[in-house]
């Protein structure tokens, strides 16, 4: 699993042309929802080397989140192709995770 954190996110063009499965993630550090998410996201990736994890800070106004119609932080989103085949806010469990992450 590669993890990258990005405070310049991409272009939706670049998020689109993704051939690897993708964890893209939206959210900020100082969000308390996000924060307690950060664990069960942790323990759910480690099952899956193969899944590339992009952490996008959101925030009002910012293009890639607004194009994903993220309201809610953390927002998760599993691509496979550059495609969305699952979502999940504001995440609860591990075994949640897990579930969208096997849809990749």
């Amino acid at each position: 699993m590669s993890a990258s954190a990005l405070t310049v996110e991409p272009a939706r063009a670049a998020i689109d042309a993704l051939r690897t499965p993708t964890l893209l993630e939206f959210g900020t550090d100082w969000c308390p929802h996000c924060q307690a998410a950060q664990p069960l996201i942790a323990k759910a990736l480690a099952a899956h080397p193969q899944v590339d994890h992009i952490k996008v800070e959101d925030g009002k106004g910012r293009p890639l989140g607004r194009s994903f119609t993220v309201k809610l932080w953390p927002t998760l989103i599993f691509l496979r192709d550059g495609r969305e085949v699952a979502r999940l806010v504001r995440p609860q469990s591990e075994s949640a995770i897990r579930e969208a992450l096997a849809a990749l």
